[in-house]
């Protein structure tokens, strides 16, 4: 009777609100208009109900004991926005300080789902420095990093061998694919990206991904993205099988410096401040900002092929890989559904056009954004299931040659 008691209240609330439409209550005419709801075959004894009460409790313990705990998920504000912590390892390239750029001497610790680690990969691919600088990547899904601990609800990148099918921290699925590995430096004594900040003694950080490890003397440099791919950029060009590249060349420093700020705030971080705003105000402030950027980018990409102008700079490394994992996943999964990037005439062959340039493609594996996404944090999707996604060919032409504006 109890069971029978909540399905009838439930559905009188659900009838209630199918029968709202903006602020206006629907008349009595209308209603009556609108079919009758079928009611749900309630369980005759307790015994059959059971498993409906087992999953709803189920999931009512995976809200407070499976969302991952000291991550960026948890970085929001007491309004419900998000707000990124800065990165704390901000150690520079020089040829006269402590880090000096030599050929074998660095690794990367990326993800290939990171946007942020991606920018790294990219530059890198570029620049031509794959074989001054090596790099490897996590798996894709998080992983509990002290399960043993019961009050330590961290979650994290996890290394995993080639192939190894890991699951969500909140026990779900099994996603196994290619592109990761074991640390190639330490093997097995580094599990997850958490123990090399724990290596070097780091308090009061994220553990993220890009790390600029230095070999020489077994210590973070830097897990600045940005500041990584500008040294990336100047201080290897000894090295570089392509040297003549300058992502940030000094006539177009301020333009590039300016579209860095705003796009970071508005579309970078923007996705994020949407996806994980925890009221609908913060929410409502984020798309909305979100969606005045993006039309901007429209506007610039209508006159010029590029960001700053005939030739790819740093703008373009920093925003391309938020653009690509736009519409198979941000779109669903972080709310920005207002439009696809597809429906964008310049950014949709912009983004194709930036992913044919050599060098980037090995920074983009749908694999691993989709499966990290969608299977790393349980407050967003409990079950870890993936969205199949959309046959979007970054390969089709990108018609972006030829005379600007258009």
């Amino acid at each position: 009777a109890r069971h029978r008691h909540m399905l009838a209240r439930f559905s009188a609330t659900s009838t209630s609100s199918l029968l709202r439409r903006g602020s206006r209550a629907v008349s009595a005419a209308q209603r009556r208009a609108f079919p009758p709801l079928r009611r749900a075959r309630v369980p005759s004894s307790p015994d059959r109900a059971s498993p409906l009460v087992t999953m709803a409790s189920a999931g009512a313990r995976l809200d407070k004991v499976a969302t991952p705990g000291d991550t960026a998920v948890a970085d929001v504000s007491a309004t419900g926005a998000f707000v990124r912590k800065d990165s704390t390892f901000r150690n520079r390239i020089e040829k006269d300080g402590p880090f000096p750029p030599e050929a074998g001497r660095y690794h990367v610790y990326v993800s290939l789902a990171c946007p942020w680690a991606c920018r790294v990969v990219s530059t890198i691919g570029l620049k031509g420095l794959g074989d001054v600088i090596s790099w490897s990547s996590v798996h894709p899904t998080w992983q509990k990093t002290r399960a043993a601990d019961p009050d330590d609800t961290h979650a994290g990148w996890a290394f995993a061998d080639a192939g190894e099918a890991l699951s969500s921290p909140s026990g779900c699925g099994s996603f196994s694919g290619g592109n990761y590995e074991r640390d190639p430096l330490h093997g097995s004594a580094v599990r997850f990206v958490r123990d090399l900040y724990d290596r070097v003694g780091a308090t009061g950080t994220r553990f993220t991904v890009p790390i600029l490890w230095d070999k020489k003397t077994s210590t973070i440099v830097s897990n600045e993205s940005s500041e990584i791919i500008r040294d990336l950029n100047d201080q290897f060009d000894a090295f570089a099988t392509n040297d003549s590249l300058d992502l940030y060349p000094e006539s177009k420093r301020g333009t590039i410096d300016a579209l860095n700020e705003w796009i970071y705030h508005g579309v970078n971080n923007g996705v994020y401040k949407c996806g994980f705003a925890t009221t609908q105000a913060a929410y409502d402030e984020a798309v909305t900002e979100l969606f005045r950027c993006l039309d901007e980018i429209e506007a610039i990409l209508s006159q010029s092929r590029y960001l700053a102008g005939s030739t790819i700079t740093e703008a373009d490394v920093r925003l391309f890989p938020t653009l690509a994992r736009f519409d198979e996943v941000y779109v669903v999964y972080f709310k920005t559904n207002k439009k696809a990037l597809r429906e964008y005439k310049h950014i949709s062959g912009y983004i194709r056009d930036v992913y044919q340039t050599e060098g980037v493609k090995p920074s983009v594996d749908m694999w691993h954004i989709k499966t990290h996404y969608f299977t790393s944090h349980p407050v967003l999707n409990a079950n870890a299931v993936v969205p199949v996604g959309s046959d979007w060919d970054f390969d089709a032409p990108h018609g972006r040659d030829g005379a600007y504006p258009r």
